[in-house]
């Protein structure tokens, strides 16, 4: 026969199993509540929010950079032109079917996340490094990768310096709020090289820095060095050193917790990108409506509700994107190839059937 201590014993090893069930369900429930239920995206209050807005203001509001050749810039008129841009007008013709349905709020590194995180911007296409920091501390969602870049060091041809390896005892211009900082301190370090950091909120006023001398050494994205090499008082006096020294990946974000926005901020890089793969042009993609291909179908709303599922009224939306802005291919040949003033090959940003690593997953 069991005594009482037994028996309650053996009553607390049984319901141990009952009670840890129950604990791990409640904890689902709340978690689950936490994030907006079992079936939303993102938080439930805001799920939707963000393109509802847009619809209603009839725009995208997009933070670019202050003034970036081949990225975000600015001519005389008012008139913004780059890569970034072209991404920006890529979502407006998705969501309008007109591309010129944006408006721009030029900002810098030290507060574009801030604008973006408060609702001053819809979207950021800042030439903007993709970091976990970044996606996972901010509140910030980063959806893609529409430039594929790094890190490296512009110097006066006269100082005598062929590599990266030979700068010490040297003064570097940058800009606060940005990895830059970071990465080089991370090179000088690891290199046992001095170095003294000069940095400046604004791009401009580092580009003004470095070309008065007030520094040695220019460092940040080396697209922005070959973009700011332009605005120097005699460009071919300097000269963008070979070594690379850090990955970044540049993308568009977003606010966290409105997955449909991301999603259509998402494919619309996505459909830039496929439609390279798919050779669909802003110049032939009228004559592919009504072509047999699946795929090409599918990319055109012949087929599919694609559009509906992003919550767009047009399913047509990939197609919208093409004929009003052009391919991701088209896009980079005007802004930054090497017929532009930037004069950049296309490397690591070629098609992964090109050499390069872009590429877009399947829409199906």
């Amino acid at each position: 026969m069991m005594n009482l201590g037994s028996i309650g014993k053996r009553l607390r090893v049984l319901c141990l199993p009952i009670l840890f069930a129950f604990g791990v369900l409640g904890l689902t429930i709340s978690s689950a509540s936490a994030l907006g239920g079992f079936g939303g995206g993102g938080s439930g209050g805001d799920y939707g929010k963000t393109l509802k807005e847009v619809k209603s203001k009839g725009y995208v509001q997009c933070g670019v950079s202050q003034g970036l050749p081949g990225f975000s810039n600015p001519d005389d008129a008012g008139n913004w032109s780059g890569i970034d841009v072209e991404f920006c007008r890529s979502v407006a013709a998705a969501i309008f079917g007109d591309a010129d349905k944006v408006q721009y709020s030029p900002l810098s590194a030290k507060v574009r996340f801030e604008s973006l995180r408060s609702g001053e911007v819809d979207l950021l296409a800042r030439n903007t490094t993709w970091t976990f920091d970044r996606d996972v501390a901010l509140g910030l969602e980063f959806v893609g990768v529409n430039y594929y870049d790094g890190q490296g060091f512009m110097v006066r041809r006269n100082l005598g310096v062929d590599s990266s390896f030979e700068l010490n005892n040297v003064s570097v211009c940058t800009n606060t709020g940005t990895t830059t900082e970071l990465n080089a301190a991370d090179f000088f370090r690891a290199n046992k090289l001095k170095y003294k950091i000069v940095a400046f909120e604004k791009a401009d006023e580092v580009v003004a820095a470095y070309d008065a001398g007030r520094c040695d050494v220019y460092t940040t994205d080396r697209s922005g060095l070959a973009a700011q090499r332009t605005k120097l008082s005699n460009p071919r006096e300097h000269k963008v050193l070979p070594e690379i020294i850090s990955k970044e990946p540049l993308g568009p974000v977003v606010r966290q917790g409105d997955e449909q926005w991301a999603d259509i901020v998402r494919w619309t890089l996505n459909a830039l990108i496929a439609a390279e793969e798919l050779e669909l042009t802003s110049g032939n993609i009228a004559s592919h409506k009504n072509s047999e291909n699946p795929k090409i179908r599918r990319f055109v709303g012949a087929e599919g509700e694609f559009g509906t599922a992003l919550g767009l009224d047009d399913n047509a939306w990939a197609y919208n994107i093409i004929s009003k802005v052009g391919n991701y291919a088209e896009i980079y040949e005007r802004t930054v190839g090497p017929k532009t003033p930037l004069g950049l090959a296309r490397g690591a940003n070629a098609l992964w059937t090109k050499g390069g690593i872009l590429y877009a997953p399947p829409l199906r």
